[in-house]
């Protein structure tokens, strides 16, 4: 089968790696020239991923339709660009496998909820997520992810692309489950980061993955999906990866924060895109429209609006009337 990626960020370039285990031709969209050129002449991406020797099957362009007629077409595009850069034309016919995680803004969608509206001739559409950072996955450690979609023929399909012996793909058909653990994990990753910049201890940010997770699961639930999904790799397994790594942006992001710089002065440093940062307002905004509180959520918001002081910001989490777990 011949697989495309729109995207050629850490993400869609370490998934193009593992798919050119199983793929022969593996095409990677990216919007600047010189990662083209960098990986169709040296099999490297040094900007979004460096020390990365890429599969001789992976090759790149800077033409977006170039893509059209493959079997499959896998978004790492982030999800405030989903809807100005996926095309009905680009995928009419292809299974869509998603990667980005996040809410759109304004219009409180879901990636699969936007890609209905602007790519309806896809012919089917899956959701892969889980604990998987690209700086370990392009490096052979093991690896397990989620791929969720209500066609099983589709998901298996999908599985035997991705699945080699160091990346294992587990199947769902909870697609409203494991998008909504992709987008809120960012979000919770956010406040993690704050406890450590603030220099709080193991105690702390264990309460906050566990209620993290709580708050996620109410807000899921809420929506259809199913509540098993947020113990598997899509929920837990990406929360806690997300909260705790090295590689993660959003938790960087948070950590930074807790350590006093702004919002602004963040994201004026950085190439890549946190995506619980769009995603926190939105997840608000969906949460209110379904009647869910999300109190952490909430936090968080203020802090990158700069409403709120983060170290305040913990004390009135704590301080929060007494209830049942």
């Amino acid at each position: 089968m011949k697989v495309g990626i729109l995207g050629a960020g850490a993400w869609g370039t370490a998934i193009a790696h593992v798919a050119a285990g199983n793929c022969p031709s593996v095409l990677i969209w990216a919007r600047e020239q010189e990662v083209v050129d960098e990986i169709n002449a040296h099999r490297r991406n040094s900007r979004f991923l460096p020390g990365a020797l890429l599969s001789d099957a992976v090759s790149a362009t800077v033409i977006k339709e170039d893509l059209i007629g493959c079997d499959v077409i896998i978004n790492a595009t982030p999800t405030q660009f989903v809807r100005s850069t996926v095309t009905s034309d680009v995928v009419n016919g292809s299974i869509v496998v998603n990667l980005a995680k996040g809410i759109e803004r304004g219009t409180h969608l879901r990636v699969s909820e936007v890609l209905q509206h602007v790519a309806p001739s896809m012919r089917s559409y899956v959701v892969l997520s889980g604990p998987s950072h690209a700086e370990e996955v392009i490096s052979g450690m093991p690896t397990t992810v989620v791929c969720a979609g209500r066609d099983k023929h589709v998901v298996g399909q999908v599985q035997s692309i991705l699945m080699t012996p160091t990346f294992r793909v587990y199947a769902s058909d909870d697609v409203v489950g494991v998008e909504i653990g992709g987008a809120l994990k960012n979000v919770i990753a956010i406040a993690a980061g704050i406890v450590d910049g603030l220099g709080m201890g193991d105690n702390t940010k264990a309460a906050l993955i566990t209620r993290g997770l709580a708050e996620i699961t109410r807000l899921g639930v809420a929506l259809g999906a199913d509540t098993q999904t947020f113990f598997g790799l899509a929920g837990l397994g990406d929360l806690f990866v997300t909260c705790t790594s090295r590689h993660s942006r959003n938790r960087a992001v948070g950590e930074r924060i807790g350590r006093g710089e702004t919002l602004d002065q963040i994201l004026a440093t950085m190439s890549a895109v946190a995506e619980g940062v769009p995603t926190t307002q939105a997840a608000l905004e969906l949460a209110s429209a379904v009647g869910v509180e999300l109190p952490i959520t909430e936090r968080v918001s203020k802090i990158l609006l700069g409403q709120a002081d983060a170290e305040e910001s913990v004390r009135m989490l704590m301080m929060r009337p007494a209830r049942e777990e």
